[in-house]
């Protein structure tokens, strides 16, 4: 429509270019801003659709993204309580990220495990970062053997080593996971574990971690 608009609006422009009587001349520039009016109202009407339908979803997004009226109100002296966090699709905001995650380590630093493993968790679903995601996931790991989730925590360790093979936690969590076996009395699987990260691994702390462990089973 637009462009059809626009046409015209040549059209008309190129009658302009034509000796015409004056009374002709002004009712065809009356026609040209008729149509610039026109061609401005659909403008605004297409943006005022845009408007309202970013509102819906913003609308949408904090009502599913709220949690219940119990733990709204016990989370309004939170600035970044977990049910206010909203993810929009395919638009990733920097600032949100980097205060999820540094809430995520300032509640892991308080031994706030149960906060941290939520906001870790959110991290890893919402946002992309080649450096704080495999560190999210290790830590989802780590809470995990404190919970005594051990396949939870194997699977955690396992997302990060295949997601992130170069990343420099990688000999850690093969270590964590020698560690998920010796807790699981699979002493067999847990010495492979250590072998490999001490032959793949041998300038890395893990290394040594693993080395040791190794020689108190033996």
């Amino acid at each position: 429509m637009k462009l059809h608009f626009s046409l015209l609006s040549s059209i008309l422009l190129g009658f302009l270019s034509f000796p015409i009587l004056a009374e002709d001349k002004e009712i065809v520039q009356a026609d040209i801003l008729f149509l610039k009016i026109q061609e401005l109202e659909m403008e605004i009407a297409d943006l005022r659709n845009k408007v309202e339908s970013q509102e819906y979803l913003i609308e949408k997004l904090i009502k599913e993204s709220a949690g219940s009226e119990n733990e709204a109100d016990n989370e309004k002296s939170d600035p970044l309580s977990t049910s206010s966090l909203i993810r929009f699709k395919g638009i990733e905001d920097v600032k949100s990220k980097e205060d999820v995650f540094s809430s995520a380590t300032k509640a892991l630093e308080a031994q706030n495990f149960e906060r941290a493993f939520t906001l870790f968790k959110y991290f890893v679903e919402s946002f992309k970062d080649d450096e704080k995601t495999p560190l999210s996931y290790f830590w989802l790991g780590e809470i995990s053997i404190i919970n005594d989730n051990l396949d939870v925590s194997k699977d955690y360790f396992m997302e990060l080593i295949s997601s992130f093979p170069e990343h420099y936690r990688v000999p850690l969590a093969h270590k964590k996971i020698g560690d998920i076996y010796l807790k699981n009395n699979d002493l067999d699987m847990a010495k492979d574990r250590y072998r490999f990260v001490v032959r793949e691994y041998p300038n890395n702390t893990a290394s040594s971690l693993a080395l040791q462990l190794l020689k108190n089973m033996e």
